[in-house]
């Protein structure tokens, strides 16, 4: 006899042969000579139908087998003469592993809203809908370390403690050992960093990227997929306190070359999950149809959760420039209504999500890449361009998300990094290590981050951030 997982008995097991299942109790229906129960252990969307013949054998058991409750059933596949499945197994044995209270267990068989299984999210992956979420996001995982391998990438491990802002955002987790009930101070009355564990004020990582620059300058194109933190007070749809970024770096790449890795990684990890995860996908697709069916016409989505995965697949991104997008949206009757909450009337303008939603989903009707930024609003590692005015800068704006890639090629040149470090106060002397690959054999380079739960967005289409990574961080809330 045989012990399989769910997954291995529906795709490959043989008619008539005996296997042992181990599973939890989704559903149960009893009648007077037979009763059915589905069991499923996440292994694949698919759920397996159990036939109990009732008999003295099963009186004692089926009494406990609830919604919830683990059980482990030895028994003969046979083809199924029911509907909704093609097999069934019939059991010999049913041993009940770990009752589940029905009182008290609160994954019932019934629609539960998001809300309620956020606050529940340490069983929220027994439903259908996290455990295609869940499965879908291992599957990106996989496709993008597959992608970067297939590509001759290094895969390496930036620090999660760090003394650098890469995004000068100045929003981070300080990382300390100090009592706080006795904080050591200077002679000024400031905090004592020399004091502390590493002898300088420390923080949780906002991003990998200059220390991948530093390994790219050695093994020429490697990638970081970790965790990164922001601080940032935000309690919107969008943001999250621990999130997860894919950052590759390449020497001797350009901006061009930025582009296409960038959207060949996008493509390949779209095809992965098409090709491999298409039972979830058929699910959550129809998820995402039913829950639009009471928003407003406008607020609905145009094509369907596989359709969008397809023309991301299939169809090539539009390349404009920010000058390009910074027209259409202050010309655009949105614009002159005053529509937008951030209108656009100065050429320098930070686009907001609403500007990027509104170039991908109704100027275009498709993914957007956009080009040589302000320098006035982008990074000090960011290449200037020849005008003076603007740094080879891209960002790749998805339909439903908005930014999903932001990069740039890296500034290679000595004398203009230092310039621009100069113009936005950022210390020479803290970044030194990072000065010195612009000393000792400096070649172009570029490489952008991917917000890894935004893309797990756009494939599953939930709306929510919190709801794509499995125990969400965000102000107020430190649970599980």
């Amino acid at each position: 006899m045989y012990k399989v997982i769910i997954k291995e008995i529906l795709d490959q097991g043989q008619l008539n042969q005996n296997y042992i299942v181990q599973g939890w109790v989704r559903n149960k229906r009893v009648s007077k000579s037979i009763s059915f129960i589905t069991i499923t252990d996440g292994t694949c969307f698919r759920e397996l139908q159990v036939v109990i013949n009732n008999s003295s054998d099963f009186d004692s058991i089926l009494k406990d087998l609830n919604t919830g409750a683990s059980v482990s059933v030895h028994g003969r596949l046979v083809q199924s003469e029911g509907s909704g499945q093609k097999v069934e197994l019939e059991a010999q044995q049913v041993d009940l592993i770990c009752q589940s209270h029905p009182d008290e267990y609160p994954i019932q068989p019934k629609k539960h809203n998001l809300e309620f299984l956020r606050k529940n999210a340490h069983l929220r992956m027994k439903t259908r809908t996290f455990g295609s979420v869940f499965r879908i996001r291992h599957g990106l995982s996989f496709a993008i370390h597959q992608f970067f391998n297939n590509k001759n990438f290094f895969y390496i491990n930036t620090p999660i403690i760090t003394s650098s802002d890469a995004e000068g955002a100045g929003e981070m987790f300080k990382v300390s050992n100090f009592d706080f009930k006795s904080i050591p101070l200077d002679d000024s009355g400031n905090v004592d960093y020399t004091k502390d564990f590493f002898s300088k004020e420390s923080n949780l990582t906002v991003s990998g990227q200059l220390e991948a620059e530093l390994a790219a300058m050695g093994l020429s194109r490697v990638y970081t997929f970790g965790p990164t933190f922001r601080a940032e007070n935000s309690n919107t749809s969008r943001h999250l306190s621990e999130f997860w970024m894919v950052e590759p770096e390449v020497a001797f790449n350009k901006l061009a070359d930025n582009v296409e890795l960038a959207k060949d990684l996008l493509k390949f990890s779209c095809n992965y999950i098409y090709n491999n995860f298409h039972e979830d996908l058929e699910f959550l697709s129809q998820r995402k149809h039913n829950e639009e069916k009471n928003l407003k016409k406008e607020l609905r989505s145009n094509t369907t959760l596989i359709n969008s995965i397809e023309n991301i697949i299939n169809n090539d991104f539009v390349n404009i420039k920010y000058n390009d997008a910074f027209n259409i949206l202050k010309n655009s009757k949105k614009n002159k209504k005053k529509k937008f909450q951030f209108l656009i009337s100065d050429w320098g303008a930070d686009l907001q999500s609403e500007h990027e939603k509104y170039l991908v989903e109704k100027e275009f009707k498709s993914p957007v890449i956009i080009t040589d930024y302000p320098k006035k609003i982008k990074a000090f590692y960011m290449k200037l361009n020849d005008d003076n005015k603007t740094v080879a800068a891209m960002d790749v704006l998805f339909p439903g998300i908005g930014e999903i890639i932001g990069g740039s090629q890296r500034e290679e040149r000595l004398d203009v990094l230092r310039s621009r470090m100069l113009d936005l106060s950022i210390s020479e002397k803290e970044l030194w290590w990072y000065l010195d690959t612009r000393k000792f054999g400096s070649v172009p380079h570029s490489g952008f981050g991917l917000g890894f739960e935004r893309l797990v967005q756009f494939v599953t289409g939930m709306t929510n951030i919190r709801d794509v990574i499995p125990f969400p961080r965000y102000p107020n809330h430190l649970e599980f």
